[in-house]
């Protein structure tokens, strides 16, 4: 069933999402090469706790970290790990959130370690962007299609493919609500968005195939050619009028952590 929330509900999600931004955008800041990914994931652990906050990925269906950290090939939920180090030319994925006052934040970004080559930089440069389009498909009285629709179009012009197994999804008391939002689709098909309702639009964009494997750690999905994958994310409030990026600090270096 799909959570509308009221004025104080939405207020409620607002400081858990700027508590989840501020921690994913701290993670991202810290990333150095030579570090492990359970160093990492400490950091931002600490960060999440010191602002009162619980990490809300931390035992979530038996996850073991606070952010799951996902590098070149790794699609969504890497394992941070004392055996895998961060090194220079590498993409980052982390995604992360927090819970306070019985409400979820929800974000992801792909972070690069030093410099990229052209074709690494191209693939979160269209990443990102497709997470906009959605983010502006996204309204009152459009529907869930509209938002994959505008992911999908703009990333397969771009010659990258959509990951199909995962999708992005409706956040509040519990992480993961009603109704699942697709980066692929129809537009105009699906439930329609109304005011009040928050969700995360979260495209998982493959350099080659869009086919994925998950590992037997039962978590780790990874492409199945091998290839790169990068991952970005937003929760959004659907408003009358107007759509509200909750998660905005961690793109946004005009907020202060």
């Amino acid at each position: 069933m799909i959570q509308i929330k009221n004025a104080k509900e939405l207020e409620g999600m607002r400081r858990a999402c700027a508590i989840s931004a501020a921690a994913l955008r701290y993670g991202g800041e810290h990333i150095e090469a030579g570090m492990t990914t359970l160093e990492l994931d400490k950091l931002i652990y600490d960060y999440i706790v010191k602002h009162g906050a619980k990490p809300n990925f931390k035992g979530l269906y038996g996850f073991p970290g606070t952010a799951c950290i996902s590098i070149n090939d790794t699609v969504i939920h890497g394992i941070p790990s004392r055996d895998v180090v961060i090194r220079p030319g590498d993409i980052i994925s982390i995604d992360t959130g927090a819970k306070i006052d019985g409400f979820n934040g929800d974000n992801a970004c792909t972070f690069a370690c030093g410099k990229l080559d052209l074709e690494a930089q191209r693939l979160l440069d269209v990443t990102k962007e497709s997470l906009y389009l959605g983010i502006a498909a996204a309204k009152a009285g459009s529907r869930v299609g509209d938002i994959g629709h505008a992911v999908q179009t703009y990333c397969e012009q771009h010659g990258f493919s959509v990951v199909r197994e995962f999708v992005g999804h409706g956040v509040g008391k519990e992480l993961h609500e009603d109704p699942e939002v697709p980066n692929y689709g129809t537009a105009g098909r699906g439930p329609r968005l109304v005011a009040g309702m928050t969700i995360a639009i979260e495209p998982m964009i493959c350099q080659n195939d869009c086919k994925v494997k998950t590992l037997s750690d039962g978590w780790t999905v990874k492409t199945r050619d091998g290839g790169l994958a990068a991952h970005f994310e937003h929760t959004v409030a659907i408003l009358a009028g107007r759509t509200e990026i909750l998660t905005k600090g961690w793109d946004d270096p005009n907020i202060a952590l």
